[in-house]
């Protein structure tokens, strides 16, 4: 079958994109932004790109299926036309249920914040036990250079990220309700995605669409402290439920190294984590696939065994680079929690040997539009100084950022950004940059600008 796929460069959609030239499909598609690293990895696995959204793409392509990216909206032209000629189409998350993920053990991994990073230890440690685990990331692992994969030989296991973001256009409801979970890890819950969810109440609903799919043979992993969470499993459970945190099920206890601990089960030692991962939201998100591991056959041990193998994944915590003693990190935080923690795991790594130099880009939509800006400002407290990149928001950064304003500097212009984070920084100090896109390739930059080029 010929597929094309509309919005094909998002980690998502590129990721399906690559499962289904897997299966022998012939795959096209188009975006309307065709750049690296995920159009030279599309590429290079033999999928024709094409650039923009126009009508005529359906016709030089020709394809037999039509899947639709929820970035597509009724209006572009290619969809006009998809429309008009009733060419048959569907969401990527329906394809990639029907078509990939049904007759296999799917563990979910679904949260406010933490997907990315529990996904792929949860497919480190299948893999690292040997199963060879099928998976489709919103990033890429460092242990396995690839944000997707089928199942090796006739595994049956197969890990997804599991979005609450909606479907498609055409299909209002959560992502993950297409994945039919067996294992169905809750990170945590908290209000995001202003632009689709009116209040923190419409997300617990969806979170408990997602706990009716699972079946009463499965197993939900739950963070027992999150009350969004209770919230959403006490409209109704059919599941076993294994709870992880401070108090729960699965809980840890922080080692002689900072950024060890040993992993609890009902109270007992099963063994000790001693990694590179900075954070207690790392080491919740640890407890979590351990727990999940554990249901699809991995012994505990084995788990924690692979867990001091986990490399991490790319543009988590991720450092880009050190020039004359200055460090500069690579974040995908955007939400205020998770901007407050990933301070706080770097400064309880660091202690009191330098300064943290936050550079912050509030890009998504939920931040464009001002819900939870009022956060930010207690987000940032363990920092020393804050840059604001402030182009194109519609709200007054200068005036959120108040509580903090000895500290913060608001940018509308790139280059005067990177200009003062290089003037500010010296030996020592530690720069972490925040952002959920490419932010100009600012890291780069900042490096570039640092006395005596790149170390």
């Amino acid at each position: 079958m010929h597929i094309h796929i509309l919005g094909i460069c998002g980690t998502f959609m590129g990721g399906l994109a690559l499962l289904a030239k897997e299966a022998g499909h012939t795959v096209t598609g188009s975006d309307a932004n065709v750049y690296p690293p995920m159009s030279t990895q599309l590429e290079a696995s033999g999928i024709v790109l094409h650039e923009g959204y126009d009508a005529a793409q359906l016709a030089k392509f020709g394809a037999d299926l039509i899947v639709v990216g929820n970035a597509m909206t009724r209006g572009k032209p290619v969809i006009e036309e998809m429309l008009n000629r009733g060419l048959p189409y569907i969401s990527g998350p329906q394809w990639l249920g029907e078509n990939v993920l049904r007759g296999k053990w799917v563990l979910a991994v679904a949260g406010t914040h933490g997907k990315t990073s529990t996904s792929a230890m949860l497919a480190w440690i299948l893999d690292y036990a040997g199963v060879g685990p099928g998976f489709l990331i919103g990033g890429v692992p460092k242990n396995f250079g690839l944000s997707a994969r089928s199942p090796v030989g006739d595994s049956p296991f197969f890990v997804i990220e599991a979005d609450e973001y909606d479907t498609a256009f055409f299909d209002k409801r959560s992502k993950f309700v297409h994945y039919r979970a067996r294992t169905a890890i809750l990170n945590n819950l908290e209000l995001d995605h202003a632009d689709i969810f009116p209040n923190v109440e419409a997300i617990e609903t969806q979170f408990h669409h997602l706990v009716r799919t699972v079946p009463a043979n499965g197993l939900i992993v739950a963070n027992g402290s999150d009350v969004h969470l209770k919230r959403a499993l006490d409209k109704g459970c059919w599941t076993p439920v294994e709870t992880f945190g401070p108090g729960q099920v699965w809980d840890f206890r922080r080692g002689v190294q900072a950024k060890s601990f040993e992993v609890l089960l009902h109270g007992q030692a099963k063994g000790l984590v001693d990694w590179d991962q900075f954070g207690t939201h790392n080491t919740m998100n640890a407890l979590a696939a351990v727990a999940a591991a554990r249901h699809a056959g991995v012994p505990t041990k084995t788990a924690v065994d692979a867990l001091n193998e986990f490399l991490g994944v790319a543009r988590r915590m991720e450092v880009r680079g050190t020039v004359n003693g200055v460090t500069v990190y690579d974040d995908f935080a955007h939400h205020p929690t998770a901007i407050q923690t990933t301070v706080q795991g770097l400064r309880r790594s660091l202690g009191t040997n330098g300064r943290i130099l936050a550079v912050l880009e509030p890009r998504t939509n939920t931040m464009k539009l001002g819900a939870m800006r009022g956060a930010l400002p207690e987000a940032l407290v363990g920092t020393d100084r804050v840059f604001v990149f402030a182009h194109n928001l519609g709200w007054d950064a200068a005036e959120t950022f108040a509580p903090i304003a000895e500290k913060t500097a608001v940018f509308d212009e790139l280059p005067k950004l990177v200009a003062a984070v290089a003037a500010e920084a010296r030996p020592g100090d530690h720069v972490l940059v925040m952002s959920n896109g490419g932010f100009g390739g600012v890291h780069g930059k900042i490096l570039d600008a640092l006395p005596t080029g790149r170390a």
